[in-house]
């Protein structure tokens, strides 16, 4: 693990997930996205993702066209739901959607980062204009939000993980992949992140490796802080595992944290996942959502699942637990964490709009 440390003027700094929510963002699948083929089953899974989200916070969902949802959802347009018509590429709002930060007297802030699709994999020319889009909606802004882009700095939210103290765990293979900031050094990939996210110190990974990760190693889908001092990780299988080794890395440079004053949880991992053509999928129990008094966490229909839901347990004493069956969005390499992202309070107007249409 490498650590990188900086003395420097901190204006605003990246929120945890654990402050106090307003809301969530969503991004509905369509057909004309790479869940065309599997198209019903990926959206009674958003489906149900909504409506617990919809029965804890209010829901912010872009889509194309505001007649492709459910009839389930539509009893709260208006009363908790707020649609954004847009055009879109895919669902994966982690990664295209704002971050949010806060200065010392609690103003708050968005930062858009470019979004390339991690490494210019997949088309991102929609999605990469979401933030921008809801920026320019003012009415569902308050009045004292500001949003800043940076647009040719490449950064995706599951690859960075804050325990709201300025420090930011991440992952070399994703930060500091060349199809992201080719034209920038290591050094320099950190200290912009350091800078525009107000951390001290960044805890950069060299182990972690999941098959099927298309994200080149998000650090959501490998290790988690729970709040200041805890840190959830997927732990190393059994020897026979092809994840043995790389995770078993991982787990030591974790164990490096301890000084900093963390305390390290194991989580299982998620039993095998194939896709039809019989490569491994990405599934693990890290990508879970924090909101403000429960935990979404994905499922998989496997006896881990107990497991995961125990260890969480001790991870967020107090908060509710809630199971989401996120077999069909790891068919597509992602799971829950990945296609959400949370909205503090103090940034989203108290009356939104049922439907708007972006610019």
């Amino acid at each position: 693990m490498k650590v990188y440390s900086y003395s420097q003027r901190i204006v605003s700094t990246l929120l945890p997930e654990w402050s106090n929510q307003d809301a969530v963002l969503l991004s509905w699948p369509h057909e004309e996205s790479d869940w065309k083929y599997m198209l019903e089953e990926v959206r009674s899974c958003f489906e149900k993702l909504a409506l617990a989200i919809l029965s804890r916070e209010r829901l912010l969902l872009v889509c194309p066209n505001v007649e492709e949802l459910p009839p389930s959802l539509t009893p709260y347009l208006g009363k908790g739901l707020c649609v954004v018509e847009m055009p879109t590429n895919d669902t994966w709002a982690r990664d295209f959607g704002p971050l949010s930060l806060s200065d010392e007297r609690g103003r708050m802030s968005l930062v858009d980062f470019g979004f390339n699709a991690w490494g210019m994999k997949f088309a991102a020319c929609h999605d990469n204009m979401i933030c921008r889009r809801l920026a320019s909606i003012p009415f569902l802004w308050e009045d004292n939000v500001s949003m800043s882009t940076k647009l040719n700095f490449f950064l995706e939210g599951g690859a960075i993980e804050t325990d709201g103290r300025r420090h930011i765990l991440t992952t070399a293979s994703c930060l500091f992949e060349p199809n992201r900031n080719p034209q920038m050094r290591a050094e320099e990939i950190a200290a912009e992140v350091a800078k525009s996210l107000g951390a001290e110190k960044l805890f950069v990974l060299e182990y972690g490796a999941l098959e099927g990760d298309d994200t080149d190693g998000h650090i959501d889908t490998l290790a988690r802080f729970c709040d200041e001092k805890t840190i959830a990780y997927v732990a190393p299988p059994d020897e026979a595992d092809s994840h043995y080794a790389d995770l078993s890395k991982m787990q030591e440079e974790l164990s490096g944290l301890l000084p900093y004053g963390y305390r390290l949880i194991p989580l299982p991992m998620a039993e095998p996942i194939y896709d039809r053509g019989g490569c491994r999928l990405p599934a693990t129990y890290a990508n879970f959502l924090i909101m403000n008094d429960a935990v979404l966490y994905p499922t998989y229909a496997s006896e881990r699942d107990r497991e995961a839901e125990a260890t969480l347990r001790l991870c967020f004493p107090g908060k509710e637990l809630i199971g989401v069956d996120c077999r069909a969005l790891i068919r597509q390499h992602g799971s829950l964490h990945c296609v959400t992202m949370q909205f503090p309070v103090g940034l989203l107007r108290q009356d939104l709009p049922a439907v708007v249409k972006a610019l």
